[in-house]
């Protein structure tokens, strides 16, 4: 028992769910399987495939060794393993079949189920004294659907792949269904073709669905129809019952014929003429919609293209029939209706589901396809990528529906692998949920990220279905504008729809409470809304736009200047447009102060405020609270507040470049760290100098709208002061200093970051002038020496502030620059922060600051030369990074190109990274790899509706130039 307890420790540790249970299978199993043990641990539930394996060796131990020697063999059946206990199950019934693993493909699977059931493909029934074919059926497909699992589980298989292999799988199975059926039926007077529908006829199955199907025949020459007939139907019967008749190796799948003509109330087989004749006089919306799926799958293969093509006549024509997008319509709100319970639960049923998608999809491919051949496809990713090429789905969206398709459908499979049974509902159980989240590739959180994604793909869906299939009819009409007020109830909707607002219906809404009454309010608001629903139309989010207008309107409506300030300035109106709809963060900004629309008037009442104005406001907002430190530094707050809202806007309305936004941001910050130290010092002792040094990117001036404040804290004893006391002291201010400022507060926190200080975390907040020197001179590694090249006085005492640059002058401009193993040291400290500080998960070639050619890479090169040069050059002694490079091509030290290069991928990067703040209104590294945010994105940056992958191809770009400079200058490539 202990040994067992050891091991199970040990197990958990590597990453078993249960490690006693796992030891305990272990301790079971005569076979050594600690070297197969990493290999486990890394497949998305190791404990379930620990269970197989051990019992698949019970049952053939040789499986083992083939595992041990075939990389390819062990990859796949541990990933089956990991995912499916089914597969599990059939591997210990069928031990044999591991070795098909080990195929890179395994040829045609007609032929190869027709063989399986003892019929070849020229015979039409099986042979006499073959083995029971129902059973022989049934191992063969599950060995063909369990090589497409592996190779579908380990990347070797796209969605579309493993969708397409999943339906000519089900059609061979058909097919050697049919071949059953012939042994038991005399076939000889009728021709029998079987249509594919859904999913099947679409190449698009799921491993585990019910095959739609429906039959058509057609007497053979010479033969009478009637006999034909009932000749047909009794072999279609016996099809159906070779596929779902249960056996020990349990049954295929259900057949399901319910999609022919009166559904089950019909003959379960007719011609090609009856089929036609029912649908030009009798079908129902709906059945033209399935019959877009059609196609022939298995018998007479003749007569199965004959079908189609006399169907594909009437499909294409349906739009043209009454009230049909209507009935498409209310068939959705049906189904919906018949899933509330499992709610959002339903994959495919319900809200943001998959079925929201192929509607959307399957209603504009019938309503322009009888005019655009292109469009008929039966897929749903094709159809959508032919809707997008052909205008009629713009590209953002066409991406944003494919991409929520594909997760859906990736985990729409994973849940039905599990059992092999059919199901769409999403567990709740947090186990499944880690199975799922490994299974898709997610590793540090699999369960929060799952979530996190599947919620986006589905609100993202179900926008989209939103905006793409229903034309609501907007009964708020009446209460447009006033010179909208005569336009129909369609014109309306086709209005806004041409806007490019995403919900029509709640844009009316928000006009209708902003225009309602006869108020004059009221008044004045019919005669803005006109133009500025144009205005807001023209941002990168007009339905945000609208609704910051009705929330700073609801705050400030009934202030008289505020909205004679919008009728009479207009230019105050349209750049309050342009602003609510870039994104969250200015709009944010406005809403806790919404008076803040005052200053929108002018560019002058933009330009960024100088520092010393700045600090004069600050020091009287302290002095106005004098022993009051947290009300003094919410005022300040404020102020900083409105500061930050006017630096958004002038950025915005592009009166800033970059380097003034962090200019101005980085001023920003100083005047609010001295207001800050200043309240702090009303609560300590006169006993000591105190100054704030700047580190980082506020030390560069480079701050943008997420950055922290970078700082360490010096202090100086007054004279007769014991440095004890005064350390105190200065230790308590350091810490009521961050006190303050990160107090909640409707205003924006300023979090301080010591963690550059000499021994980072591990030392001292705050330090004497004497014991940085003392530091500095003893201690000091090249990183530090780096670091330092940032560092300037940023509040408190001046003088202290530039006796402490005086002392690291020495150490960040070293005089004849830096020995070749420090700046070896560097390259190292470089290349390991990009191998290791990189997140799980990101694509390098998107993060702005650790990716290539970003941030990190153009900032090293400054500072390794000035490192290497600023000791005889004082040019160099700057602590900002485009300063720094320009000075480098001034003084001979850098080509001039290659400083255009660097120059222009940091401004690029650092007008990303604020854009995403921007937009989203929280901090983000990387360009989003979601299409619609990386829309409003590109938008921000002053790219057209349409611009969004011109943004992307734009940044690659720039920044692969950039790494090859880094690659030359930096590494001496």
């Amino acid at each position: 028992m202990p040994r067992i307890e050891s091991t199970a420790a040990r197990l958990a540790k590597l990453g078993f769910a249960d490690g006693a249970r796992a030891a305990q299978l272990l301790d079971r199993t005569p076979a050594d399987l600690d070297d197969l043990l990493e290999f486990l641990v890394a497949v998305a539930d190791p404990d379930l495939a620990l269970v197989s394996l051990t019992r698949l060796a019970e049952r053939e131990p040789a499986v083992l060794t083939a595992v041990r020697e075939d990389e390819r063999l062990r990859a796949r059946l541990f990933a089956v393993l990991g995912v499916s206990a089914a597969l599990g199950e059939h591997l210990v019934r069928h031990p044999g079949q591991t070795a098909l693993l080990a195929e890179p493909e395994l040829g045609g699977a007609r032929a190869a189920l027709l063989r399986a059931v003892g019929a070849e493909p020229g015979e039409p029934e099986p042979r006499a004294g073959d083995p029971d074919p129902l059973v022989a059926l049934r191992v063969a497909y599950r060995g063909r659907l369990m090589h497409l699992a592996a190779r579908d589980l380990t990347g070797q298989a796209t969605l579309p792949e493993v969708m397409a292999e999943l339906s000519d799988l089900a059609g061979a199975a058909l097919e050697a269904a049919l071949a059953i059926a012939r042994a038991e039926v005399d076939d000889s007077e009728a021709r029998l073709a079987v249509i594919g529908m859904g999913k099947c006829g679409a190449r698009e199955l799921n491993y585990i669905s019910d095959v739609d199907v429906i039959f058509v025949a057609e007497p053979r020459e010479g033969a009478d129809e009637t006999k034909a007939l009932r000749s047909a139907t009794r072999l279609a019967q016996a099809m159906m019952r070779a596929c779902t008749a249960a056996t020990q190796e349990g049954s295929l799948w259900e057949v399901d014929a319910g999609l022919r003509p009166e559904g089950r109330s019909g003959p379960l087989v007719r011609t090609l003429a009856s089929h036609l004749a029912y649908y030009r006089r009798w079908a129902k919306t709906w059945e033209f919609q399935a019959l877009l799926k059609a196609r022939p799958v298995a018998g007479d293969q003749e007569l199965g293209e004959s079908y189609v093509q006399a169907v594909n006549d009437l499909v294409w024509t349906a739009a043209t029939r009454e009230h049909f997008v209507e009935d498409v319509q209310s068939m959705r709100r049906r189904v919906e209706s018949h899933v509330r319970a499992e709610g959002e639960r339903q994959l495919k049923l319900g809200p943001g589901g998959l079925r929201d998608i192929e509607f959307a999809v399957q209603l504009l491919q019938l309503v322009h396809g009888r005019l655009d051949p292109l469009l008929r496809r039966r897929a749903t990713l094709p159809a959508l990528a032919a809707l997008s090429r052909g205008g009629y789905v713009g590209r953002d969206d066409s991406r944003g529906l494919a991409e929520a398709y594909s997760f859906l459908r990736q985990v729409e499979h994973l849940l039905q692998l599990h059992r092999l049974r059919r199901t769409h509902l999403l567990p709740t159980d947090e186990a499944d949920l880690r199975r799922l989240g490994r299974a898709l590739g997610m590793q540090a959180d699999p369960v929060g990220e799952f979530t996190a994604r599947w919620r986006r793909h589905a609100m993202e869906a179900r926008r989209l279905h939103e905006k793409l299939f229903y034309r609501p009819l907007l009964q708020a009409v009446a209460r447009l504008p006033e010179s909208e007020a005569r336009l129909s109830t369609a014109a309306a909707a086709a209005r806004l729809e041409a806007l490019g607002y995403v919900d029509p219906n709640g844009a009316l809404r928000h006009i209708a409470a902003l225009t309602t009454g006869v108020s004059r309010r009221a008044a004045i608001q019919r005669t803005l809304l006109p133009v500025m629903l144009g205005w807001f139309a023209d941002t990168p989010d007009p339905d945000a736009a609208l609704l910051g207008f009705r929330q700073v309107s609801d705050k400030l409506g009934s202030t008289p200047w505020y909205l004679r300030l919008l009728r009479d300035e207009t230019a105050v109106a349209a750049r309050m447009a342009r602003v609510l709809g870039t994104g969250r963060y200015a709009t944010g900004l406005l809403m806790h102060a919404p008076d803040a629309v005052a200053m929108l008037g002018s560019d002058a009442e933009l330009a960024v405020r100088p520092p010393e104005s700045l600090r004069g406001e600050a020091s009287a907002a302290v002095s106005r609270h004098a022993g009051d430190p947290e009300t003094a530094v919410a005022a300040v707050r404020g102020l900083r507040r409105r500061e930050l809202f006017r630096t958004a806007v002038a950025d915005i309305s592009g009166l800033l470049d970059i380097e003034a936004v962090g200019t101005a941001l980085s001023s920003l910050t100083d005047v609010t760290l001295q207001s800050a130290l200043d309240a702090a010092l009303t609560k300590a002792p006169d006993v000591t100098r105190f100054a704030v040094i700047a580190m980082g990117r506020l030390g560069g001036m480079e701050c943008s709208y997420a950055s922290d404040a970078d700082v360490m804290f010096v202090h100086s004893p007054l004279p007769g002061v014991e440095e004890r006391e005064a350390t105190d002291a200065a230790f308590a201010v350091a810490n009521e200093l961050r006190r303050l400022l990160s107090l909640p507060a409707p205003d924006p926190p300023l979090l301080i970051d010591p963690d550059l200080r000499p021994e980072g975390r591990q030392g001292p907040l705050v330090r004497t002038l004497a014991s940085y020197r003392a530091y500095y001179a003893r201690w000091s590694s090249p990183w530090e020496a780096q670091a330092l090249l940032r560092a300037r006085f940023s509040a408190g005492e001046a003088s202290l502030g530039d006796a402490f640059t005086s002392v690291i002058d020495e150490l960040r401009y070293p005089a004849g620059g830096l020995r070749e193993d420090a700046i070896r040291e560097i390259r190292r400290l470089k290349a390991r922060m990009e191998a290791e500080r990189l997140p799980r998960g990101a694509d390098p070639a998107l993060h702005t600051k650790l990716g290539p050619g970003g941030l990190s890479d153009v900032e090293w090169v400054a500072q390794l030369l000035q490192l290497c040069h600023a000791g005889e050059v004082p040019a160099l002694r700057t602590t900002r990074t485009i300063g720094a490079l320009r000075a480098a091509a001034a003084e001979g030290l850098l080509d001039p190109a290659d400083e255009r290069v660097l120059a222009e991928a940091w401004r690029f990067a650092s007008r990303v990274r604020d854009a995403i703040m921007l937009v989203r209104g929280r901090p983000g590294d990387s360009v989003p790899a979601e299409a619609g945010e990386r829309r409003l994105i590109a938008r921000t940056l002053g790219y057209p509706p349409d611009g969004s992958e011109d943004f992307l191809d734009d940044y690659r770009r720039v920044t692969r130039r950039a790494r090859q400079v880094v690659e030359r200058v930096f590494y001496g490539g």
